[in-house]
């Protein structure tokens, strides 16, 4: 009797490391926060929908590095979109920034991208943000990340985007769902 105790204990611990391993992330795609309601930065963002890529946009009429943005969204929150041109409660957007170059290798004409210059994040979590919308930056070695102020990213969203707080109007496969359902503003395309 003894020798079972133990070694039934060790059969349980092994069930359940293997259970644990098998059973996948509880949330895959949806926001993670600390304690301190800091956002933990997705770590698989690039298994996701890449939705549309940029080269040197900028909503500033200041000059600045000349950069690609990469925009990608969870499978789930895409899927859902899709279906009805809204985006779903908990849903995220990654903005990758990479550097651009012409130089180098064979290349001879047009850029290419570089070295991650550090994401931004746009989260919709309607439970957590009383404006239902935040934004958060990461750079290069931080996990996670406080909410950006309201005066930054979430104004200029909520004056130009065109489909909530999102910037549909950059993204040519999103833009015709958003209009099949009746959710696009159009205004959100006149040039300022």
């Amino acid at each position: 009797m003894r020798r079972l105790i133990p070694a039934s204990l060790v059969v349980l611990a092994l069930a359940v490391t293997i259970l644990r391993a098998a059973s996948p992330d509880p949330a895959p795609g949806r926001p993670q926060y600390t304690g301190d309601n800091q956002l933990l930065r997705p770590a698989d963002y690039r298994e996701w929908i890449f939705l549309s890529s940029g080269l040197g946009m900028s909503y500033s009429t200041q000059p600045g590095h000349e950069m690609f943005t990469n925009v990608f969204v969870p499978q789930w929150a895409y899927q859902e979109f899709l279906k009805s041109g809204k985006w779903p409660d908990k849903t995220m957007f990654v903005v990758e920034d990479r550097g651009s170059t012409s130089q180098g290798s064979i290349n001879k004409a047009g850029h290419y991208q570089t070295d991650w210059m550090g994401i931004g994040v746009e989260v919709k979590d309607e439970t957590r943000f009383p404006e239902k919308w935040a934004y958060f930056n990461f750079d290069q070695d931080p996990k996670s990340a406080a909410a950006n102020p309201k005066a930054g990213c979430w104004t200029c969203h909520e004056q130009h985007a065109a489909v909530e707080h999102v910037f549909v109007q950059f993204y040519p496969t999103l833009k015709p769902v958003a209009k099949k359902f009746g959710t696009y503003k159009e205004a959100a395309e006149t040039i300022q």
